[in-house]
């Protein structure tokens, strides 16, 4: 039995003084907590068949995530009722990462039930931090890609709107990082190792995903079939009735065994094409802004867009006619009623897809088809850096997806009969623009496919936005100046503010006398008027000096290094990668040591330098 679940017998709680205080002024039902308590007690009696002198630390865990959604479980229902009641416009948000971050913490804040849960097991003997330890956070991403996602999958729920988060349910997710000798040595990451209390799978929404096979005509033939079962997990608005779904799918064969082979004593191929199969959503491509073309990697993406559009337009179909085939006028609505958010490159292969299904399953013309696309789609550019753009080998797609390299060609003389159009004579532009790169192995650029494909293009940043428009795809931004528009990164401020800093919100929030800020961020613009409130800022230092304490007690007890609260806090903690510049910090460091060792007397500021992230490499 590990450290972390070891039996945990009732005992007195260390939970923080000043998190305590906040829970306990918020409590206004002692019904809720009892509530709480019994349904704990309930999960770990019913569910777990324990009770509290065998119980560990994760068996409390999964009881109280079982009570905290069963909370969520109604208001699902009744959002998804409303959706197929209403009809609304679905936003669907396609990424093959999604960094979620640990999912009770959340779900308590944006169900306003922190207070209440912390207080139900703080009268059971039970300390609650300790319990969200227990959590295994699901890193099914590399960065700021998934955690954009899971941004705006919290912000889509909190407005209302009807979104929809699809990806990949990766067995393992971004490595497990240990440090031996000081040497980066990585481990898998089992997330799954305990289960999931979160997700519900759908086995009755399987759909079946082609690879390979052939092409005749207008047809695929002959094509392996992978099942991709879906996994959903809520996502609660704040303070709202709104909880949508997140969809992950995982890879599995319709085939689980061959008996045939069995008997006949080849036992691995009895259950070849099952681990064939669920080797696509085995593991999370762990490169952070590098390409490296590899069949599996390309295998994931189009498994994630095939069973993501058949999901949509299954959707679609059954909101216009009952699930009926669609007659060709009504396709025209689609674009009434879908947006497709393309997250980086990753899921362009979505653009192909929809016009295989339109035109080789719908019976729609390429022109009525190719209309469609182009309104319902629109793709986001996470980075301008050549080595990290997709570039996939024509023959590699080709072998894995036959007709789609056949629609991808077909995009692509369209769109230089077009760009001939607008600049004639011009070859030079027409290579720099065309979708497949001539110069050694033919290649297909995804970030062209999806821009030629989308109604708008977005960088995330005002200074990557212009060098998107001025550098990198200025070809295109001259050709169609309207499509590029630049949307900044957000982040939600109830995960970011509220859940990670509660004295500092509970001073925002007593301070504004109104917790509008929660949901409206630019409501913080008001504290302006208390930049010199002594009172404010004084309590704005205190909460700051008693974080920064429990910083350096958590780096005593888990390194020995004892630092100091009141020095400045100097802290980069992202992937390793040269583009992060973590050297150019380093740098600055000896700058610094070497001004102290020049004039050590001056007046110079007490500094405490901390880096943390997980290296990027090649596998």
């Amino acid at each position: 039995m590990s450290e972390g679940m070891k039996p945990a017998f009732r005992k007195v709680p260390s939970i923080g003084k000043a998190r305590r205080e906040i829970s306990l002024k918020n409590i206004t039902q002692v019904g809720d907590v009892n509530a709480v308590m019994k349904a704990f007690n309930q999960h770990l009696h019913l569910r777990l068949m324990k009770d509290r002198t065998v119980s560990t630390n994760h068996d409390y865990y999964t009881a109280i995530a079982n009570a905290v959604r069963d909370k969520l479980a109604e208001k699902w229902i009744k959002t998804q009722q409303h959706y197929y009641q209403e009809n609304p416009k679905r936003v669907y948000y396609l990424s093959m990462e999604f960094l979620m971050g640990r999912t009770l913490t959340n779900t308590m804040v944006n169900l306003q039930m922190s207070s209440i849960v912390e207080e139900a097991l703080f009268q059971l003997g039970l300390d609650i931090e300790q319990i969200e330890d227990e959590e295994n956070d699901a890193g099914l991403g590399n960065g700021g890609l998934g955690r954009l996602a899971a941004c705006f999958l919290d912000s889509m729920a909190t407005l209302g709107v009807a979104g929809y988060g699809y990806g990949i349910r990766y067995e393992y997710g971004i490595f497990s990082q240990k440090i031996d000798n000081g040497w980066q040595v990585e481990h898998p990451e089992d997330w799954l190792k305990f289960g999931n209390p979160w997700e519900q799978s759908r086995p009755e929404k399987a759909y079946e995903v082609q690879f390979y096979g052939r092409t005749d005509g207008e047809s695929w033939k002959d094509a392996q079939i992978v099942l991709a079962i879906p996994y959903d997990t809520p996502i609660p608005g704040y303070a709202t009735k709104t909880c949508n779904s997140l969809r992950l799918w995982s890879a599995s064969s319709p085939k689980e065994f061959d008996l045939s082979y069995f008997n006949h004593g080849d036992y691995v191929k009895a259950v070849l094409d099952r681990n064939t199969a669920e080797n696509i959503t085995k593991v999370l491509y762990p490169n952070d802004n590098f390409f490296e073309g590899k069949e599996l990697r390309l295998k994931q993406e189009y498994f994630m867009v095939s069973a993501t559009m058949q999901d949509i337009l299954r959707r679609f179909k059954q909101n216009v006619e009952g699930g009926t085939p669609v007659a060709s006028a009504l396709w025209s609505s689609l674009p009434d009623m879908v947006a497709i958010q393309l997250n980086d490159t990753h899921p362009a292969l979505a653009i192909p897809e929809l016009m295989r299904v339109l035109i080789d399953i719908e019976g729609l013309s390429w022109e009525a088809a190719w209309s469609i696309c182009t309104k319902i789609f629109a793709y986001t550019n996470h980075t301008v850096l050549p080595e990290a753009l997709e570039r996939w080998a024509v023959s590699m797609i080709e072998r894995l997806l036959p007709r789609h390299m056949q629609i991808i060609f077909e995009i692509n003389h369209r769109h230089l009969i077009d760009v001939t159009r607008s600049y004639p004579g011009d070859v030079t532009k027409m290579q720099r623009m065309s979708l497949i790169e001539e110069g050694g192995e033919k290649r297909v650029n995804m970030a062209h496919l999806a821009i030629v494909g989308s109604h708008k293009v977005n960088g995330v940043s005002a200074i990557h936005t212009n060098i998107i428009k001025n550098e990198t795809f200025k070809d295109f931004c001259e050709m169609t100046p309207d499509k590029f528009v630049n949307v900044t990164n957000g982040i939600t401020p109830r995960r970011w503010l509220k859940l990670c800093n509660p004295s500092l919100a509970e001073l925002i929030t007593k301070s504004l006398d109104s917790e509008d800020w929660i949901r409206n961020l630019s409501e913080l613009e008001r504290l302006k008027a208390l930049d010199n409130d002594e009172v404010f800022l004084g309590k704005v230092l205190e909460i700051k000096i008693a974080n920064k304490r429990s910083v350096a007690a958590y780096i005593k007890e888990q390194y020995g290094i004892e630092v100091l609260p009141e020095s400045l806090f100097d802290i980069q903690v992202k992937r390793i990668h040269e583009y992060k510049r973590q050297l150019m910090n380093v740098l600055h460091v000896v700058t610094l040591y070497n001004r102290i060792k020049k004039n050590p007397t001056a007046n110079h500021v007490a500094r405490t330098v901390i880096f943390g992230g997980k290296v990027s490499f090649i596998i």
